[in-house]
C-alpha cells in the first residue's frame, strides 16, 4: 500500500493506494464508500481485493473526513464528494504505473449516487460499479425520512448552514445513534455497524447539521440518461430503498451497456462480511476487464 495525495481546489485529499504484484501499468480504479464513510472501512475491504486481482486500487477520503483536508469537519457534501472523486479518477489518470484508459469507479451505498452524478460528468470513465446503492430521488428520500422529516430535516439544516455563513459556528449531531432519530443516520440497524468504528477511533461519530441543506438538496436520478460508461449494479430486495435503485435502472439510456445483479444480499454484508466481498470483488473485477466487450444488459439473478 502507498499512502497518496491529491488536490482539489486547494485541499488535500488523502488516500491508500493498492497495488497489485505485477509490475507494469496497470487498470485502476477509485472507490467512495457510504454516507460519512472513511476510507479504512469498506473501500479498504474493496480496495485489498481488487490489488489482488490486478488493479490499481485508490480508497481516499472525501473531504472533511479522515485524512483529508477541508473544513468544516464532518460536513457531508455531495455535491463536494462528486468533485472530489472525478478528482481521484483524474489523479490516476496522471501516474505512470496506471493504463490511463482504463480508470473505473467503484461505489458503496450512497457513494452510488455520488458516482452516478460523477459517471455522468466524465466522458472517458472505462466502467462504473455501484454495491447496494442508495440511489437519490425524491420519492426515495420521502421513502427514507418521510415527507415531514424530510422537510423537517432540510429546514434545520439550512438554518444552520445560515448559522455558519454568518457566525463561522457549526452546529453538529450524531452520525448515528440506536435511539435518537435527531442525527445524520438513525437507527440501531446503522448504529450496529457504525458503532464500532467509532469505539475503535477510526471513524468520527458527528454530523454537522448543515450536511442537510445540501444532502438533501442532492439528486442522482437525472444524471443517469448521461452515463455513457458500462455500468454494473449490484442490489436486491434486501439492499436500501430497492424501490429507487429500479427507477435508475429504469433511466439509464438503451445504448449504455449495462448489467444489473439482483439477489438476496443484505445491505451491510456488502461492507465487510468476507465471502460477499469475494463474490462482488470477482463481478466487479470482471465486469471493468470486460468492459469494451459487446452491449448486453438486463435483470440477473446472483
Amino acid at each position: 500500500m502507498e499512502k497518496v495525495s491529491f488536490n482539489i481546489d486547494g485541499t488535500p485529499l488523502v488516500g491508500d493506494l493498492y497495488k497489485p504484484a505485477s509490475t507494469g501499468k496497470a487498470p485502476a480504479v477509485a472507490i467512495i464508500g457510504p454516507m460519512t464513510y472513511h476510507k479504512e472501512q469498506a473501500p479498504t475491504e474493496y480496495a485489498k481485493r481488487l490489488a489482488d486481482r490486478g488493479f490499481i486500487a485508490l480508497a481516499y477520503d472525501s473531504r472533511y473526513r479522515g485524512e483529508s483536508g477541508g473544513e468544516p469537519r464532518e460536513w457531508e457534501n455531495p455535491a463536494h464528494k462528486v468533485a472530489d472523486l472525478k478528482a481521484a479518477v483524474n489523479y490516476l489518470k496522471s501516474r505512470d504505473d496506471v493504463e490511463s484508459g482504463q480508470v473505473s469507479i467503484l461505489a458503496i451505498c450512497q457513494g452510488s449516487s455520488e458516482a452516478v452524478k460523477a459517471a455522468g460528468e466524465l466522458p472517458d470513465l472505462h466502467a462504473l460499479a455501484t454495491l447496494a446503492g442508495h440511489y437519490r430521488d425524491a420519492e426515495g428520500d420521502f421513502e427514507w425520512l418521510t415527507e415531514d422529516g424530510y422537510a423537517a430535516r432540510k429546514a434545520a439544516g439550512e438554518a444552520a448552514a445560515k448559522k455558519y455563513a454568518d457566525t463561522g459556528k457549526v452546529d453538529y449531531v450524531k452520525a448515528s445513534d440506536p435511539v435518537d432519530v435527531n442525527v445524520g443516520m438513525p437507527g440501531d440497524f446503522v448504529f450496529a455497524w457504525y458503532g464500532p468504528w467509532a469505539d475503535r477511533g477510526i471513524w468520527k461519530n458527528r454530523y454537522a447539521v448543515m450536511s442537510d441543506a445540501d444532502l438533501l438538496s442532492f439528486e442522482s436520478i437525472s444524471a443517469v440518461p448521461n452515463i455513457k460508461a458500462p455500468w454494473l449494479m449490484i442490489h436486491g430486495d434486501n439492499c436500501f430503498l430497492p424501490s429507487a435503485a429500479k427507477r435508475h435502472i429504469g433511466a439509464i439510456a438503451p445504448t449504455t451497456k449495462h448489467e444489473v445483479v439482483w439477489n438476496d444480499t443484505p445491505h451491510l454484508s456488502y461492507y465487510d462480511q468476507p465471502d460477499v466481498l469475494e463474490e462482488a470483488a470477482d463481478r466487479i473485477s470482471k465486469w471493468f476487464n470486460n468492459a469494451n466487450t459487446s452491449n448486453h444488459s438486463g435483470l440477473g439473478a446472483a
